[in-house]
């Protein structure tokens, strides 16, 4: 079975939105690495990622995440991830990866797009 990775980008309000879907892996991290180098190199230092329809993240999707932060603050940037949360048994998988690695806590993390460009909008805890 193959599974389709996507990412469209959009724009709302002053923040450039990343849609990403399927699977964040070792083969399809590097779009997305590609993908927020091409937003930061077109000028926008405010970045979603909306990662709602990513089912699966492995350490390289991880490592994507990382560095994306990383160039984010190195351009006085920001970065917000969408991570929604549907319950304990069927909540974001990323989310999961993310606690379980600790690494959470790093990130601003919102459960839709509006509330991630709303400015003064609380994330939501880690």
């Amino acid at each position: 079975m193959v599974v389709a990775f996507n990412v469209t980008g959009g724009g709302q309000g002053g923040w450039a939105v990343l849609r990403v879907s399927g699977e964040l892996d070792l083969v399809t991290s590097p779009v997305l690495r590609q993908r927020v180098h091409d937003v930061v190199a077109e000028g926008h230092h405010s970045l979603v990622l909306d990662l709602s329809d990513v089912f699966f993240c492995d350490s390289s999707g991880v490592g994507v995440l990382i560095s994306s932060r990383r160039l984010m603050s190195s351009c006085q940037g920001r970065l917000r991830l969408i991570l929604p949360a549907r319950g304990a048994e069927d909540g974001s998988h990323v989310n999961r990866v993310l606690g379980a690695l600790g690494v959470r806590r790093l990130f601003d993390v919102h459960p839709d797009v509006d509330s991630a460009v709303r400015e003064g909008a609380d994330p939501l805890s880690a």
